[in-house]
């Protein structure tokens, strides 16, 4: 089992898919503790990535490629998911 803890800012650090069939334990920060399967986090993080690079105009951009960049720091990925007791319902 994978144990993560939310952020003060609501966010777990989140820069790749789990497994579908692995369990993820998120203790939040009002106290509460939630387990995710590795598929319910991976639709979080999906659906979170979808969000940033609509807001930044990463798809369908005149001179975007899909080649992998050549900087020390992704620009085009997010690290940090934001979350909430209930999600695993």
């Amino acid at each position: 089992m994978i144990t993560l803890q939310q952020d003060a800012d609501g966010f777990i650090r989140m820069n790749r898919h789990f497994p579908h069939n692995s369990l993820i334990s998120i203790s939040f920060t009002a106290g509460a503790a939630e387990q995710f399967t590795g598929a319910q986090l991976n639709a979080v993080f999906d659906d979170a990535l979808a969000e940033f690079r609509g807001q930044n105009r990463l798809e369908g951009a005149k001179g975007f490629s899909r080649a992998p960049a050549k900087t020390v720091q992704p620009t085009k990925n997010i690290t940090f998911v934001k979350v909430r007791p209930g999600m695993a319902g």
